[in-house]
């Protein structure tokens, strides 16, 4: 049952590093301060962990913690229900579409360059 709380808390296993709100606070953060109150209104969980019982909950009330009171109200954690192959089935449709092809590395390709091959076709 205590396993979930290191996605908040890393510090019980000795990791040094944001927990998952964190994260997602500071990120909001960098960026311009006129997208900020969309960002913090639109979050949108996706993966197997976003899956254990209360974390989007939890996850809201720890994200209005963070934030300014002007803002607290309109911080909204969203969680749906395809969110366990959300990533999936967005990363289907991306590769699928013509205009990402250019993005595409070989195994020849990988091979050649390694991993610096993702930075020349992608960045």
């Amino acid at each position: 049952f205590r396993a979930p709380e290191i996605l908040f808390k890393p510090e019980l296993i000795g990791r040094d590093h944001y927990g998952m709100h964190e994260s997602i606070f500071h990120s909001i953060l960098r960026c311009d301060i006129d997208l900020r109150r969309n960002f913090v209104g639109n979050i949108v969980l996706s993966g197997g962990n976003t899956l254990l019982s209360g974390l989007p909950q939890r996850l809201q009330t720890e994200i209005r913690a963070m934030v300014p009171g002007e803002l607290w109200g309109g911080v909204r954690v969203m969680s749906p229900r395809d969110r366990d192959f959300a990533v999936w089935s967005g990363g289907a449709v991306l590769a699928s579409l013509p205009s990402f092809s250019t993005a595409w590395i070989s195994q020849a390709e990988y091979e050649e360059f390694g991993p610096d091959i993702v930075f020349r076709k992608c960045f």
